[in-house]
């Protein structure tokens, strides 16, 4: 399936909300313009502006003018501003997976949801995981494997309510991969793996060049490998280095050509240096991260993805796991913590990611609950502002070329913001509570007011 999407422009943009009124005071202006005004704004990046304000353009769906409220210019002395708490940016995940778990298929099984007849199970679930997302202040995800990307269309044109969606589709996988489905027979797969339905097997750098290929025709804006094993996998380790050398560098290549950046599900050190070393920008878990691996991230100017929220969430207990894969969860767990919190001494550049994957609304790991790898910030050692930064204005960077003018509250950005009812400086866990956030604008168009 072929997909082309890109931003809600002008001639898409409406201030209606689906099943609600607009809610912002006077609303905009003759010139479409309002104002949002809060007793501390914080940009994503730079310090807090007390007493601060934003004008929004309806029409072009980007903030106009950032400043201190007494500093308002007298050209927009006309503009209706309301008054809040705390603005900021809207939030991002840049490791997401809309996939229908635990209501079409199990966790550790997510990946047949894909299997043909499926996926249209998980495209109907996906709807609702999508509002979830933006209800709760994130609006822009990186999909590293689901079905969202293939829903952006229909987000952009109003059909459905969600995040804008920047989408791997899938993830590419060595056979017996990370992103393989190893309990499924062989020529299942094989007649499976073209990357238009979950699988992307490839094996070899002409194949691995021609699968990159397939998925950028399909409409992805990053590619997604694994250079290492994994938890939920059967068949191979954490550790485990998958893809060779020059497979990845032949991937990282490849997509560099139509300008897109490659994020690597990476937990094992040697897999996370290969990976790295073939132009990785985005690394994904990072457990076995030690001094080395940080300096060589920054060395590199990666970013680390360190998807907390799944780690703490599973070792909980949320999910019934088979013996094999609890065994391997319990292994990683302690070095997730340790190597979390060395990254952030190491002065590594850090994205929020949580690995949110499941459609039940009661599981820790549904969507709408991705803030909770705030808290997980704050544990590590992070200020409340460095969360927030690794939340708004980091994220976009994770996209190279295919990424947004967003995150941060600036003049001819996009205006995704939203509102907190209590201020997240103070104590960044209030963002972990979808009620604290009372208004979501993404591209100038309200979607949440309480």
């Amino acid at each position: 399936m072929k997909i082309s999407y890109q931003r809600a422009t002008k001639q898409n943009l409406s201030t209606d909300v689906p099943g609600k009124a607009l809610a912002m005071g006077g609303g905009p202006d003759s010139k479409g313009l309002f104002g949002v005004r809060a007793d501390v704004l914080i940009p994503g990046r730079g310090e807090p502006i007390p007493d601060g304000g934003i004008i929004i353009s309806v029409s072009g769906g980007v903030i106009v003018w950032v400043g201190p409220y007494d500093d308002l210019p007298s050209k927009y002395s006309a503009v209706s501003f309301t008054k809040h708490v705390a603005v900021m940016p809207g939030l991002w995940d840049v490791h997401t997976h809309y996939m229908g778990a635990n209501v079409v298929g199990g966790l550790n099984d997510s990946i047949k949801s894909f299997m043909p007849g499926n996926q249209f199970q998980v495209g109907a679930v996906t709807v609702d995981d999508l509002r979830a997302t933006l209800m709760a202040g994130f609006t822009s995800v990186r999909e590293l494997g689901g079905m969202a990307g293939y829903l952006q269309p229909i987000i952009d044109n109003g059909a459905i309510v969600g995040p804008t969606v920047y989408s791997a589709l899938c993830a590419l996988s060595i056979t017996g991969g990370h992103g393989d489905a190893h309990d499924c027979p062989l020529s299942l797969v094989q007649g499976n793996h073209d990357g238009s339905n979950g699988l992307a097997v490839c094996d070899g750098v002409e194949e691995c060049i021609k699968m990159t290929r397939s998925m950028i025709r399909n409409g992805a804006k990053v590619i997604k490998v694994c250079s290492t094993g994994g938890v939920l996998s059967l068949n191979d380790q954490p550790e485990d280095t998958q893809f060779s050398p020059a497979e990845l560098e032949a991937i990282v290549q490849e997509a560099a050509r139509s300008g897109r950046m490659v994020a690597s599900h990476a937990i094992g050190k040697p897999g996370i240096m290969n990976a790295l070393h073939a132009g990785v920008k985005s690394i994904e878990h990072g457990m076995f991260l030690d001094k080395e691996v940080a300096g060589l991230i920054k060395e590199k100017g990666a970013i680390l993805v360190p998807t907390r929220h799944i780690v703490e969430s599973l070792s909980a207990g949320s999910e019934n796991l088979p013996p094999i894969l609890l065994k391997k969860l319990h292994r990683i767990a302690q070095l997730s913590r340790d190597s979390f919190k060395l990254a952030v001494e190491e002065g590594v550049r850090i994205a929020l990611g949580t690995d949110t994957l499941s459609s039940d609304r009661n599981n820790p790991l549904a969507h709408g609950r991705n803030a909770k790898e705030l808290h997980w910030m704050k544990v590590a050692g992070m200020t409340p502002l460095q969360a927030i930064e690794a939340a708004t204005a980091t994220p976009p960077e994770t996209l190279g070329r295919q990424g947004p003018k967003a995150g941060q509250l600036k003049e001819g950005f996009d205006a995704d913001v939203i509102v907190v009812s209590k201020n997240p400086l103070d104590d960044v866990d209030v963002l972990t509570d979808p009620n604290n956030i009372t208004h979501v604008w993404k591209g100038g168009k309200l979607f949440k007011s309480a």
